[in-house]
C-alpha cells in the first residue's frame, strides 16, 4: 500500500502516531551543504518524519536549486521582528525574575528602551541579552535592571555592528 503521508483515519502515516507528528527540527539549515540536505530529504521520504528547516532570509531561494527537496516544501513563513508591545510582554511575562519595576517606572521605562532598541525585535536576541543580564545582575550583586544594566550586558555580546 502507498502512502502519501496522509492518513485515512485508520492507519496513521509512517513517522506518525494517533497522538501526534515526529517532526525533525534543523535550525541553522542554510549553513547545510547539499549533501546534508538530500539526507534529509531522503530521511524524509524513507521514513514520513516530518522536517522544519529553519535559516536565514533567503534559504528559501537556496532551496528552490534542489527541486528534488524544494518539490516537498509545504510552505515558508518568514518571522518579522517583535513589535515593541509583544517585547515588553516577554520582557514582562517571561522573565519577571528580572527585577524591572512597574511598567510606569523611569528606570524599567529606559531599560526596556534600551532591550528594544538593541534587539531590534529579534526574539533570538532578546533571549541572548537577557541571559546576559541576569549574568550582570547576579555579578555585581544588583537586583534592578537599569539602562546602565542593558548597555552593559551588550557590551558583553557579540551582535554586530551597533
Amino acid at each position: 500500500m502507498l502512502q502519501t503521508g496522509r492518513g485515512n483515519g485508520d492507519n496513521p502515516p509512517p513517522g506518525t502516531s494517533s497522538t501526534g507528528a515526529e517532526l525533525l527540527i534543523v535550525d541553522e539549515a542554510d549553513r547545510l551543504k547539499t549533501a546534508g540536505l538530500e539526507q534529509l530529504r531522503d530521511h524524509h521520504d524513507r521514513t514520513g518524519i516530518g522536517v522544519i528547516l529553519i535559516g536565514m532570509p533567503g534559504i528559501e531561494k537556496r532551496l528552490a536549486r534542489y527541486p528534488q527537496l524544494y518539490s516537498r516544501v509545504g510552505f515558508i513563513h518568514h518571522y518579522k521582528p517583535l513589535s515593541i508591545d509583544e517585547q515588553a510582554h516577554v520582557l514582562d511575562r517571561k522573565w519577571p525574575h528580572l527585577g524591572l519595576g512597574a511598567s510606569d517606572d523611569f528606570a524599567t521605562t529606559e531599560a526596556i528602551a534600551a532591550i528594544t532598541r538593541i534587539t531590534s525585535g529579534n526574539f533570538r536576541l532578546i533571549t541572548r541579552l537577557v541571559d546576559q543580564i541576569e549574568r550582570v545582575l547576579e555579578i555585581n550583586q544588583i537586583t534592578t535592571v537599569t539602562k546602565e544594566v542593558v548597555e552593559a550586558a551588550r557590551e558583553n555580546l557579540i551582535i554586530g555592528v551597533m
